[in-house]
């Protein structure tokens, strides 16, 4: 399975990422996949690779390129707990720095690249995140109602924005939500603004999983929820992409 390292050209410079995609010369629906607030290394770079060998290109950008490229920080080979929240005092001003003017920037010009790779089928991508990324995924998926016919997040705070981000989103969506970030109240509540916003979705919390459940390389690591992820993910791409 190819990995391929790119840059991408932005309003504020040039953003390293990596694209997975298969072998053998053909085109596939396009994917971009926003990583967790962590960032691209090993366990994203796997997750996009088993993404890729059913079918699909998936475009995986440096949220944070303009500290420098991935890792902007440095990352042990396993992030435990108590790693964790030394990481995090590293990552937060990084993640409150990235903006939603500036979050939407990087979503013009990650899709304009996405759509114009000589590998991608004409026509509508997905977006998918992690933590961060999932808020990451919503905005894309907000500001691009025409070109995105399917969100994905995952253990992420998609309703960060508020109902008036949500109630822009055109295509089918899917939530799945960590049991420690999301009471059965706070997910009726969300549940209502997708119901008035017209979409499909789904929104789902897994039980007995905490933040950060999809990682691999974390302590939050659920190998049985991750696996649900894929049962989730890879109908909703099959249903919304062209040759999905």
């Amino acid at each position: 399975m190819p990995i391929k390292t790119l840059h991408i050209p932005t309003a504020d410079g040039r953003a390293d990422a990596f694209a997975a995609f298969p072998e053998g010369g053909e085109r596939f629906p396009g994917v971009l996949m926003y990583a967790d607030g962590f960032g691209i290394r090993p366990a994203l770079r796997e997750m996009a690779r088993e993404l890729a060998e059913h079918g699909y290109y998936v475009l995986v950008p440096n949220i944070f390129y303009r500290n420098g490229p991935a890792p902007v920080i440095e990352l042990p080979e396993h992030i435990g707990d108590e790693a964790r929240a030394k990481l995090f005092e590293q990552l937060m001003p990084l993640i409150e720095a990235h903006t939603v003017e500036r979050a939407l920037s990087d979503a013009d010009a990650y899709l304009g690249f996405l759509t114009t790779r000589p590998e991608v089928v004409a026509g509508p991508v997905a977006v998918t995140g992690y933590c961060v990324g999932g808020l990451l995924a919503v905005r894309t998926a907000a500001a691009h109602p025409g070109q995105v016919a399917a969100v994905a997040g995952f253990h992420g705070p998609v309703g960060a924005d508020g109902p008036d981000s949500l109630s822009r989103l055109t295509g089918e969506v899917y939530f799945g939500h960590a049991g420690t970030d999301m009471t059965p109240e706070t997910l009726g509540e969300l549940d209502k603004v997708l119901d008035a916003a017209g979409v499909a979705y789904t929104s789902e919390i897994y039980p007995g999983t905490v933040h950060g459940f999809t990682m691999s390389d974390t302590d939050a690591f659920d190998p049985a929820a991750l696996q649900r992820h894929w049962d989730r993910l890879l109908p909703l791409l099959g249903r919304t992409l062209a040759d999905g």
